[in-house]
């Protein structure tokens, strides 16, 4: 039961991201979510098995990371642009 919950929480996050990519907020969010389903089921796993956990903390690291530097992207957009709207600037 617990591993369908994972993988719902997997789709679910993949269906945000592709369908609502018009803000960079709510990417950031679909993928901090498909990164906390795979987090829990690799805890899941692991513990199942009974195996050592650093690669939580590995995989933890650079979750934080990438996390952070989505952040700092929004907040260098914002300053840019005015919004987080990916239509209200050109790539040109």
């Amino acid at each position: 039961m617990m591993v369908i919950t994972f993988i719902f929480m997997f789709v679910i996050g993949n269906m945000i991201f592709v369908s609502k990519y018009k803000h960079l907020l709510i990417t950031l969010l679909s993928l901090e979510l498909i990164v906390l389903s795979i987090f829990f089921f690799m805890i899941y796993m692991l513990s199942f098995f009974s195996y050592e956990m650093f690669m939580l903390m590995v995989f933890l690291v650079f979750s934080v990371c990438e996390g952070a530097l989505g952040l700092s992207i929004m907040v260098s957009m914002i300053r840019t642009y005015g919004n987080d709207y990916f239509q209200s600037f050109s790539l040109l």
